[in-house]
């Protein structure tokens, strides 16, 4: 019997970005995390000072980035770090990842990519940011090194429903996460989103509804987390005081929430992510799922396979996928 092939030209059940990289660079493409520095907008008093309640940006950065390094320096020590652990890359793509990457006039912005995109072996950059911290002189920067490096923005849209944004301190609407969307993409500039799944009063369902939503959106690519209760932050406190407002995943349940969430995004959306994992000792809440990323990728793959799931598998109508078709090449 032939191997399956998917609308994404692979094998695989999703639309991974390994795969993607792989069909675009011709090899393994690998993200270094960047902290240049910046604040936020809902810390610094510009939108807010309390932050948004999951966030402790320590629970995801490497020991190489720090921002009392030099951007150059930590992209050299995480091409290293890199180097040592995944010896099949030769490329690399800068991930600006700590707080608002984009919160800095242009001028600045374009100093700081420039260091990092001049380091050997970077083809890129990614910048993580917020949907209000975007402008037009921005994003003509941005098609700008579209030009000649691979170069996305990552919104955090983490809900698409408003309650829960308002709840999280988010800051922001969905409105102003689908106008920052529609601006980069009609730049030509490859757009990605954050979604973290199980966040306070959202149903299994509507989770679910999330995903005709964001296939409606020019979205190139998307990361989804599920909740982690993080220590340190609002939220940790919030679940000490009424634990009963969080139904948070354990890991079985999770990959079956994924697999049936994947059947209804469309084919044409890179998946970079579906699961997140936080240290340990930064675990504040929910259970301990005990495994590495890689182990949790494993699980996922034979769950689809056991299910006969794959992205995209009960996704639109076909109106809906001739509007993609072009959305991504």
């Amino acid at each position: 019997m032939s191997e399956r092939i998917y609308p994404w030209g692979s094998a695989r059940r999703y639309n991974s970005s390994s795969d993607y990289f792989k069909r675009v660079f011709g090899g393994r493409v690998q993200k270094v995390s960047v902290n240049a520095g910046f604040t936020c907008p809902n810390r610094d008093g510009s939108t807010g000072t309390e932050g948004c309640t999951y966030c402790n940006n320590l629970a995801f950065s490497p020991s190489y980035c720090l921002d009392d390094k030099p951007v150059s320096r930590q992209v050299e020590e995480g091409i290293m770090f890199h180097k040592k652990r995944y010896r099949r890359a030769d490329k690399y793509i800068a991930y600006f990842q700590s707080y608002t990457n984009t919160y800095a006039g242009a001028g600045q912005l374009r100093k700081i990519y420039s260091e990092a995109l001049a380091v050997p072996g970077v083809i890129g950059l990614v910048a993580g940011t917020r949907p209000d911290c975007i402008d037009d002189e921005i994003l003509d920067l941005f098609a700008e090194l579209s030009e000649n490096y691979y170069t996305a923005i990552e919104y955090g849209i983490e809900s698409c429903y408003d309650r829960t944004l308002a709840a999280i301190n988010r800051g922001h609407d969905f409105a102003a996460s689908v106008e920052a969307i529609n601006k980069t993409a009609a730049k030509g500039i490859r757009t990605g989103g954050h979604i973290i799944f199980g966040l306070p009063g959202e149903t299994r369902e509507e989770m679910l509804d999330e995903a005709g939503i964001l296939s409606g959106l020019p979205l190139n690519n998307l990361k989804f987390h599920q909740l982690q209760i993080v220590s340190g932050t609002a939220m940790e406190e919030q679940y000490r005081k009424s634990p009963g407002e969080f139904e948070l995943f354990g890991l079985e349940e999770y990959l079956e929430f994924m697999a049936g969430f994947i059947e209804l995004l469309s084919p044409l959306i890179v998946i970079e992510r579906f699961a997140g994992e936080v240290p340990p000792r930064y675990l504040a809440g929910g259970e301990r799922w005990g495994l590495r990323n890689e182990s949790v990728v494993a699980r996922f793959d034979k769950k689809l396979e056991e299910r006969d799931s794959w992205q995209g598998k009960r996704y639109g109508s076909d109106d809906t996928r001739l509007r993609d078709q072009g959305r991504q090449a």
